[in-house]
């Protein structure tokens, strides 16, 4: 997601240097594109007046924050793009703030295609001002920018978006694997209910995956299951447990320990697909 991110950003004048946990990564970006690798946080602090970060976990965004903090002064901007909790987003902001730096919440969604063709959903929290100060870079990454509150809001934004992402995974899967099961022709199957009612996003990019049973990672497994336990927790502040996340968290479990974790989260047809495959056997023993 990054990697698309940068390059949007390069492509509307930008970007100004790149930093990457793998210093490799960074230089054979800037090679590429004719920018600066920073060797590190303090260089990419004295280069930058708004930094955009996209990292994996809460931890690696206040690991980051803490590295650049003392580097930050009030003319700098942070923009967060990770999927993290939102109390993980306000003890950032609430870091930074005692440098006199503004952070925003701006986690995307729009899968990898979205990131590369800079038409991300991306939903923001955080000061109205310093979101208005941040509407150019956040412009030149997506198609729709929303700002939704306080910090953390965009958070919470994300949240909603990552159980309506388990409940059509969950549904797409089932209803391939009974297409399959009923021998129908699944590329014509794509092609005709990509038009109807039951249609969306990751039905038309997605289920082509299970057609060729390849599940490259637009959105790994293993990243869904970290963003579903945020759900989770934020639900429990509630008193609610929610089927829809429990139940996909197993089924996630499951593909993690054999080995499926890094593969698209397009995967849990593994799991559905067995149940026909496991009932027809059953059924030619009988």
């Amino acid at each position: 997601m990054g990697l698309g991110m940068a390059h949007n950003l390069h492509k509307q004048g930008f970007l100004s240097a790149v930093w990457n946990r793998t210093h490799a990564k960074a230089v054979s970006f800037a090679r590429e594109t004719g920018t600066r690798a920073a060797s590190d946080l303090p260089e990419l602090a004295a280069l930058s007046n708004v930094i955009v970060s996209c990292v994996s976990a809460d931890d690696d965004v206040l690991e980051i924050v803490d590295a650049l903090a003392p580097h930050l002064n009030e003319s700098h901007l942070f923009i967060d793009c990770s999927t993290i909790a939102a109390d993980t987003a306000r003890a950032a902001a609430d870091r930074l703030r005692q440098r006199g730096v503004a952070f925003l919440d701006a986690p995307v969604s729009g899968g990898v295609e979205g990131a590369r063709d800079a038409t991300l959903a991306i939903m923001v929290g955080g000061e109205r001002e310093a979101f208005e100060r941040a509407l150019p870079v956040l412009n030149a990454m997506g198609k729709i920018v929303t700002h939704f509150g306080a910090t953390g809001a965009g958070q919470a934004a994300k949240a909603t978006n990552q159980i309506m992402c388990a409940g059509i995974i969950q549904a797409v899967a089932e209803a391939m694997a009974f297409a399959k099961a009923e021998n129908l022709p699944l590329d014509r199957l794509i092609d005709t209910l990509s038009q109807g009612a039951g249609s969306s996003w990751y039905f038309v990019h997605r289920a082509p995956n299970i057609v060729k049973n390849e599940y490259p990672a637009g959105f790994r497994i293993r990243l869904h299951e970290k963003d579903l336990k945020i759900c989770r927790a934020m639900a429990a502040r509630h008193g609610v447990q929610l089927p829809l996340i429990e139940m996909t968290l197993v089924h996630y479990r499951r593909l993690i320990e054999q080995g499926y974790g890094d593969e698209d989260i397009s995967a849990l047809f593994r799991l559905k697909n067995g149940l026909f495959e496991a009932a027809a056997k059953s059924a030619r023993k009988e």
